[in-house]
């Protein structure tokens, strides 16, 4: 897997301040898409070891309330791979971190066993690890930017843990307007 970036101190992607990775790769290739150059797979630097020893120290600061993952597209068959290994890790290691997910897949859509481009062994795994998932496509002709953590409002901010637990998606307060 290859990186576009990554953000420390972000604050744009989730509560707090956290460490945004975000991945290469995407083949929604949407309209007005804020990271177009992210959609190549290989576009960036390699996600290697040295590269995840490194942020796993720079995020144990405590002022680091979390991970954030987004792309290009970090469900992608391929960069869950990749990411659930180092998913496993913050919580083995960082257990107190938040982990949040931006997917231009839906809940429904990547939960669906039958659905090749987003569905393997390590989707459900990755989700179960995740505190919150801000699932959908951006369409440029819902985009809000009066919406909090999320571009267009199609979009979803949703609990997992609730969702799981609950068996329906729950959606997290964080979705809510300013």
């Amino acid at each position: 897997m290859h990186y576009a970036q990554v953000f420390l101190c972000d604050i744009a992607n989730g509560p707090g301040c956290r460490t945004s990775l975000f991945v290469s790769g995407c083949t929604h290739h949407c309209k007005g898409c804020f990271n177009e150059i992210a959609w190549d797979f290989n576009y960036g630097k390699e996600f290697d070891q040295k590269v995840m020893d490194q942020l796993i120290e720079d995020s144990r600061l405590p002022y680091i309330d979390g991970f954030t993952f987004l792309g290009g597209e970090p469900m992608e068959c391929v960069n869950q791979k990749t990411l659930r290994p180092f998913i496993e890790r913050i919580r083995r290691e960082l257990p107190d971190k938040t982990i949040w997910i931006y997917s231009g897949y839906t809940f429904e859509e990547l939960m669906d066993p039958t659905n090749p481009r987003c569905h393997s062994e390590d989707t459900e795994p990755i989700l179960r690890m995740s505190d919150v998932l801000v699932d959908g496509r951006f369409e440029l002709e819902k985009k809000d930017i009066t919406l909090r953590f999320r571009g267009s409002s199609n979009q979803r901010v949703i609990s997992l843990p609730e969702t799981f637990r609950k068996k329906e998606v729950v959606l997290s307060r964080y979705g809510e307007r300013e």
